[in-house]
């Protein structure tokens, strides 16, 4: 895949463009969910655009593409070559945010602040996920590295110094919730879970361990990674071919597929027991139909995450000093990406220092060079511009401090 080799390095071409949970419903995010297939076809169509730095976040709760460009249309063409939408259908629903504020929205959806459920860390491992698709194939540049990581660390730094993401809500637990507020003798229920992902298995982990439940079937697309589950935590398994008979069976069904078509439809549910399906998926996985059958409660992530509890309260006090981590993250960066403009300037320094030092008519202070003499003179030069960095940054006149380093490095009083 040819890349153009000429990155973006300005903070003022960064662009996020998205589209979330707070103007749209599961249906309509669905509709512009983005897959791996999806991702991969973006990203081969990037380049022809212009674009090397790139990043598509797509989860229940949001589409949002993150990238370095000369405007946002160029990002929301490209991510509408993927969904069937046209440009002004997602510009609808969407939002537009270019540098600082691009960025501390990335910082707010890395901290789970921006979450449907507040506090939510499952955000930070889709993240990672993104990233390294991204990044395998070679659209993470250095700027848009350093800022993930940044994200990363200011996530993390909120893990672990404030109650934001304390206690066990996330959507997988809102899911087992919702049966334990809806359902009675929930031991005797049967349940399929289908779909053994992320979710999946946090979702068959918390039914195992808050509502005891053991009549639990799994089935996966590739039914060894079902097995394998199944076998952890001592539950079934059944390879996908006997999804219809399981569906049949089953008192509490539980969809976290992921795929770009329903799983699980009307006709499969026609003229059965009553059940309780919970869609984990975005794209819904669960035809909307199946919902209108006699006996049928279809629940979606939308209506999970109304669900309220003491945790949720006790997260929303954490959220001052949640952002006041995100500030000192941000600070630090944007501090980085302004050094960043004065490398070209530090290197020509350098280049010049290197120069005079070679010239020792111009060094008389200094004996004839050997490599202990070259040793002294690279530390020299790197303690000059170390110096004229810092100088810089609390001063801002480059060009002074261009003369000021050369004086220096050929003053005899310095070392």
């Amino acid at each position: 895949m040819p890349i153009s080799r000429n990155r973006q390095s300005d903070i003022n071409h960064f662009w996020v463009a998205g589209i979330n949970y707070k103007k749209t419903d599961a249906q309509v995010r669905g509709s512009f969910a983005i897959g791996n297939g999806q991702y991969e076809n973006i990203l081969a169509l990037a380049p022809d655009c212009g674009i090397s730095d790139l990043l598509v976040l797509s989860t229940c709760n949001r589409t949002e593409i993150y990238g370095f460009a000369e405007d946002a249309g160029t990002l929301i063409d490209l991510l509408c070559t993927q969904t069937g939408s046209t440009r002004q259908q997602f510009a609808e629903l969407a939002y537009i945010k270019n540098g600082v504020s691009a960025l501390q929205h990335l910082f707010s959806v890395g901290a789970g602040l921006d979450s449907q459920i507040l506090g939510d860390y499952e955000i930070v491992g889709q993240i990672k996920q993104a990233m390294k698709f991204a990044r395998e194939r070679k659209f993470i540049g250095p700027l848009l590295d350093r800022i993930l990581n940044a994200v990363l660390q200011s996530s993390r730094a909120i893990k672990n110094q404030t109650g934001l993401s304390d206690g066990t809500v996330s959507v997988s637990f809102a899911a087992v919730q919702y049966i334990r507020q809806n359902l009675e003798n929930i031991a005797d229920k049967k349940i399929l879970l289908v779909g053994t992902g992320k979710i999946g298995r946090n979702t068959c982990r918390n039914l195992v361990d808050y509502l005891d439940a053991g009549h639990i079937t799994l089935i996966n697309r590739t039914e060894e990674k079902a097995a394998e589950l199944a076998g952890d935590l001592g539950l079934r398994h059944a390879s996908l071919d006997e999804l219809d008979d399981r569906v049949r069976e089953a008192d509490i069904i539980l969809v976290a597929t992921n795929a770009e078509e329903p799983v699980i439809l009307k006709k499969q549910l026609e003229n059965q027991s009553p059940k309780l399906i919970i869609d984990l998926s975005i794209p819904c996985n669960v035809e909307k139909q199946a919902g209108d059958l006699p006996g049928m409660v279809l629940v979606d992530v939308d209506e999970l995450s109304k669900i309220k509890d003491e945790t949720l309260h006790k997260r929303e006090a954490e959220v001052p000093l949640a952002k006041a981590i995100i500030n000192e993250h941000l600070g630090e960066l944007l501090a980085w990406i302004d050094m960043r403009r004065h490398v070209p300037l530090l290197k020509a320094v350098k280049t010049k220092l290197q120069e005079i030092h070679t010239h020792q008519h111009l060094l008389v202070h200094l004996p004839s060079p050997d490599n202990s003499r070259d040793n002294q003179a690279d530390e020299k030069i790197q303690r000059v511009l170390n110096g004229m960095a810092s100088k810089m940054r609390r001063q801002n006149q480059c060009g002074c401090h261009y003369i000021e380093a050369i004086n220096e490095f050929i003053s005899p009083g310095t070392n």
